[in-house]
């Protein structure tokens, strides 16, 4: 009797993201335990070159971006609770310009909330960590593939825009099994990093046309580097609020927008007749394709964009709502984060939402609000 070999298994989403970080070469797994953060911390454990098992979050942060100083790519994952307490450091690491990649896997607040419940309900506070506003890149896995996909893309991001990436999950997507076709697997290539190689003497700040400074480890046998958090010069040194150390700040903001072109990633299924345009992002993006299945299966037409690159929003998201004549955001989060961040608190009435709290988003519930002036 011939034996035929399969080549699916049921694989759960956070066994997928730490390999894909391992194969994209991340160096080390940096975290304290947290739910629903939890099988992350234990892969992380086992799969990662180096792991660290620090006392807290805070020093949790301070230890990565010590390594990201040598010219390490660490990465973590926590929840909302621990992740109030990286911010902080992370701005250190922002100001820096370290890269690593923070994975934070949300639930349901306020506070503590309920660690055994997924939400969506962290983006307002990723639109505003950084202090003066400033942008900071966040990612978003909206399905199985994007598991494989999208973590080594946030460490290329990391590594090539010298910069602290935010990859935003929830509860459901990371402690969920999914059924995967091994062969879907194809083989991530490690990053590139592209380091300082010219005699002249380095400035640890000095940057490109992309506004993008070389990286050079501490500790290399050829030229001093200057790290800080505090305002400073293109060559490290301290300045206050001189015109070099407001500009060389405002630089760092300007680099990741600049920049965006290239880590905007979203998925649009568009249909040329239909009216109306489902947005979504993350755990909620899987109702929302049965929700427009059952649609079109119906003869309603519909689109749907899923976005990927949640923040700072991608210009092309503009464009393509301005196409529809109603636009519903489908976030679960009770007041329509994502929403008010694209349209503000007033949003125009042709934009509306379906959100849920405490609960996953029902498809049947973004259909009825498709479908309830018809």
């Amino acid at each position: 009797m011939e034996i035929v070999k399969s080549s699916t298994a049921l694989i759960d989403s956070s066994l997928v993201i730490t390999e894909s970080l391992v194969q994209a070469g991340a160096d080390l797994f940096i975290g304290y335990p947290i739910t629903p953060a939890n099988l992350l911390y234990s892969y992380g454990s086992r799969r990662f070159p180096l792991f660290l098992s620090a006392p807290d979050e805070i020093t949790t942060l301070q230890w990565m971006t010590g390594f990201a100083a040598t010219g390490k790519l660490p990465v973590t994952a926590t929840s909302f609770p621990g992740y109030a307490l990286m911010l902080e450091s992370i701005n250190m690491a922002y100001m820096m310009e370290l890269p690593m990649v923070i994975i934070l896997v949300q639930r349901l607040g306020p506070a503590t909330g309920t660690a055994t419940c997924g939400a969506q309900g962290d983006i307002a506070l990723l639109n505003g960590m950084i202090s003066g506003g400033f942008a900071i890149p966040v990612m978003s896995i909206s399905d199985s593939q994007d598991c494989w996909e999208v973590p080594a893309k946030a460490l290329q991001m990391a590594t090539t825009l010298r910069t602290p990436v935010i990859l935003f999950t929830s509860k459901e997507e990371v402690m969920t099994s999914y059924s995967y076709d091994i062969s879907q697997f194809t083989g991530i290539s490690p990053v590139v990093r592209n380091g300082y190689s010219e005699n002249k003497p380095y400035k640890s700040y000095q940057a490109d046309e992309n506004l993008i400074p070389a990286f050079l480890p501490v500790g290399n046998p050829r030229h001093q580097v200057r790290f800080t958090a505090s305002t400073h010069d293109e060559e490290g040194n301290l300045q206050g609020t001189s015109k070099a150390g407001l500009e060389n700040s405002i630089r760092i903001h300007r680099k990741i927008m600049q920049n965006m072109a290239s880590y905007t990633y979203y998925e649009l299924d568009e249909q040329k007749e239909a009216d109306t345009l489902i947005v979504s992002f993350g755990i909620t993006s899987r109702s929302a394709h049965e929700a427009v299945a059952r649609l079109r299966k119906g003869g309603r037409a519909i689109s749907h964009l899923v976005a990927k690159t949640l923040l700072p929003v991608p210009p092309v998201y503009y464009e393509i709502a301005s196409a529809y004549k109603r636009v519903i955001f489908c976030e679960e989060n009770y007041t329509g984060q994502y929403r008010q961040i694209m349209y503000g608190y007033s949003s125009p009435d042709n934009i509306t939402g379906v959100n849920g709290f405490g609960k996953m988003i029902d498809p049947s519930e973004i259909i009825r609000e498709v479908l309830k002036d018809e």
